[in-house]
């Protein structure tokens, strides 16, 4: 576990497993680092994680509301790859692993996006659910507005919960607290995620990756990710896209036996 000095905002960084390669591991909004144990347990002797907290979640300080998030967490996990590397993302993070791979080919050896909520390709190709998913994320975005934070990330979680996952009620008090704390920062990105400020979608930007990719979801998952998922391989010069029965939004979490072996099987074309 290290500090990084370089950055006006210093982030915790996590380092998991023993093995020779080298692992980029980007968690996703109300989470944390720690969030890749179970993963990176399964591939402890393969490889090592390098995971940092994103700003306002884990050990790292909470963001200063300078400039815009998905750019500072984007530069934060930029300064991790020291050499070409392999990277994991999930849901937030794996948005910033896409913009990663687009970016800063030369540094990214493989990409494995889980659950990517990059909603501006949905809203081009499947608008309805982009209407289901603003319907569904009413409760928490109406919460926030209202400045019920607490409430805003019960809602949150609940949305990207599955049924037989654990209530509000039922997670330690330690878990709950730091959801909350994170909360702020999602309706930050609005712009990045559903409008593509930053133009991946523009021609020509995804064809820059063109390393090996994989697109994991959860069969349980909201049914937007399927299009998200869909819509990502067929822009990506070399993506697969698979899906892991039985899980919902957190599959690398409830799901790190069946995670580990697509992801395995992806490293082993690299």
């Amino acid at each position: 576990m290290k500090d990084l000095p370089v950055l006006p905002q210093p982030v915790h960084v996590r380092e998991l497993g023993q093995g020779p390669r080298r692992v980029l591991a980007l968690h996703c909004t109300i989470a944390h680092s720690g969030a890749w144990k179970g993963l990176a347990e399964r591939l402890a002797q393969e490889a090592t994680f390098i995971a940092p907290d994103m700003l306002s979640h884990g050990r790292s300080p909470d963001w200063d509301r300078q400039g815009d998030f998905y750019d500072r967490i984007t530069e934060i996990a930029r300064t991790q790859l020291t050499e070409p590397m392999d990277v994991i993302g999930h849901s937030f993070g794996a948005a910033v692993a896409l913009r990663l791979a687009a970016e800063h080919p030369d540094l990214v050896r493989s990409a494995v996006l889980v659950e990517p909520v990059f909603f501006a390709v949905a809203k081009q190709d499947a608008p309805e659910l982009i209407d289901k998913h603003h319907h569904d994320a009413e409760p928490y975005l109406d919460a926030l507005a209202e400045g019920d934070e607490a409430m805003a990330a019960r809602l949150f979680n609940r949305m990207w919960s599955t049924d037989d996952s654990p209530r509000w009620p039922q997670l330690p008090e330690s878990t709950r607290a730091a959801m909350i704390r994170g909360i702020h920062v999602v309706p930050t990105v609005e712009q990045a995620l559903f409008a593509d400020r930053v133009g991946l979608l523009q021609p020509g930007i995804l064809d820059r990756a063109t390393m090996p990719i994989l697109l994991m979801r959860g069969s349980l998952t909201h049914p937007v990710i399927a299009a998200i998922n869909e819509g990502l391989a067929r822009r990506f010069p070399d993506a697969t896209s698979v899906v892991v029965e039985g899980a919902g939004h957190m599959l690398p979490i409830t799901h790190p036996t069946e995670t580990a072996e697509h992801v395995r099987a992806l490293w082993a074309r690299v």
